[in-house]
């Protein structure tokens, strides 16, 4: 079978075997005393939308008045997850609550790093890729605040937005 990336965008294809490896891989890079296991996890988050949008994006241009939309339509299209984000407007923080994160299904009490720094990152550079030349807001994760890899029951992503690009 010779399927191509936008034959495998197309598909609805589980996240099982990401999901599963995800965890395999922070067990590998424990054991080998590999540094910086979030900061790994959120480059694999941000090559995975550098090739994802060249095949799918949601909208033309990302701003504040549209990030609900844009967040929600990705989720839905990428992870086939229903999320609700909040948007903290004083603090320019952004809070994406998911219910039923793709990568983080089950509590591991010897993982460190939640799965869901891939989607975060992932997210924010979805948005860096759409908003490349007019940059109208700029959306950098900041922390999982809960994960179901740790035990809660929704795996809630923090995001800083700043307004009017660099």
């Amino acid at each position: 079978m010779n399927l191509t990336r936008d034959d495998l965008i197309q598909s609805d294809a589980t996240m099982n075997q990401m999901r599963n490896m995800v965890y395999h891989l922070q067990r590998f890079m424990k054991i080998n005393d590999v540094s910086e296991t979030r900061e790994n996890l959120r480059r694999m988050g941000r090559n995975i939308a550098r090739t994802y949008v060249k095949y799918w994006k949601p909208i033309d241009h990302v701003n504040k008045a549209n990030l609900n939309d844009v967040i929600t339509t990705i989720y839905k299209k990428i992870l086939n997850s229903s999320v609700s984000v909040e948007l903290d407007e004083v603090n320019n923080i952004v809070l994406v609550k998911d219910n039923d994160c793709s990568l983080c299904k089950y509590h591991f009490s010897d993982i460190d790093v939640a799965g869901c720094e891939i989607i975060a990152a992932m997210i924010s550079e979805i948005v860096s890729c759409i908003n490349e030349e007019t940059s109208p807001i700029i959306l950098e994760p900041l922390d999982i605040l809960e994960s179901r890899t740790f035990g809660h029951k929704s795996c809630i992503q923090s995001f800083k937005y700043k307004e009017g690009g660099v």
